[in-house]
């Protein structure tokens, strides 16, 4: 049995990733940094399911609190998935002080807080001879570039990717393996806070038939992938920063351009 760490493990993407692992018969740790009560009954709902769970506060970014947590972690960790971040729409929430002080956020809290977390337990995982870190970025600063969102945001997603390729780099013959993932436009909290909530419905169905597959991706279908990266199977890809967007990545004007790209169209001249 293995010892899992997910970051910002109790909603979204870090929700389905904590189930996914969970499921899997691994010892699941999660952080939140509020909703104690959310997160209790995440505890709750997959310890009746027979799942070794547990949930714990959590201040990305602060270094009081990444040392308060590693203290209060009852083991080492062999899995550790990178998922806390703030978007554009939840920084203003946690950071008074201006967009300055916002755009200071998303690099510490976004970049600096998985490097140092990652920093904390990578010396266990080489002691022991196994760990996987994977890196929940963003198609957006990790693989394309998506003008009109906070730069800040793009450039902490960014950071996140090269972290990734540093750190394989380093550990290209250790026991360790490195990956990032870059999911495209998925169903979740921050993003109805960020872009669906201030969509009327023709809108929101106008934009969502834009993207690859005319739909949303699910969190599941990105923890499906987390999983697998934490698998022997995926040991060729140590380094890799995954497109996880179903096409988005490779087309990013499909959030702003009005209409669709047929076949027909590809490669025609007038």
């Amino acid at each position: 049995m293995r010892n899992v760490l997910v970051t910002g493990g109790s909603s979204g993407i870090g929700r389905a990733c904590v189930a996914r692992f969970a499921t899997g018969g691994d010892r699941v740790w999660f952080t939140y940094r509020s909703g104690r009560e959310r997160a209790e009954r995440i505890v709750a709902e997959l310890a009746d399911s027979g799942a070794e769970v547990e949930a714990f506060e959590f201040d990305q970014g602060d270094l009081a609190s990444h040392r308060q947590l590693v203290a209060r972690l009852p083991a080492p960790v062999d899995v550790l998935v990178n998922n806390a971040a703030v978007g554009s729409s939840t920084v203003e929430r946690y950071i008074d002080g201006g967009d300055m002080a916002c755009t200071a956020a998303f690099l510490q809290i976004n970049s600096v807080g998985p490097l140092w977390l990652t920093s904390q337990v990578l010396p266990d995982m080489l002691d022991r001879g196994y760990g996987k870190i994977i890196n929940v970025a963003s198609v957006g600063g990790g693989i394309a570039v998506f003008p009109g969102f906070h730069v800040a945001d793009g450039m902490s997603k960014a950071a996140l990717a090269y972290l990734t390729r540093h750190l394989a780099a380093e550990l290209v013959h250790e026991p360790v393996d490195v990956f990032a993932v870059c999911p495209g436009a998925v169903q979740t909290a921050m993003l109805e806070a960020s872009t669906l909530d201030g969509l009327s419905p023709p809108q929101r169905h106008d934009l969502e038939s834009r993207l690859p597959g005319g739909r949303l991706l699910q969190p599941h279908e990105v923890a499906a992938v987390v999983y697998w990266l934490a698998s022997p199977d995926a040991a060729l890809l140590h380094g890799a920063v995954i497109d996880a967007s179903m096409g988005l990545g490779v087309h990013p004007g499909l959030l702003t351009q009005r209409e669709r790209v047929t076949p027909s169209a590809v490669g025609s001249a007038a």
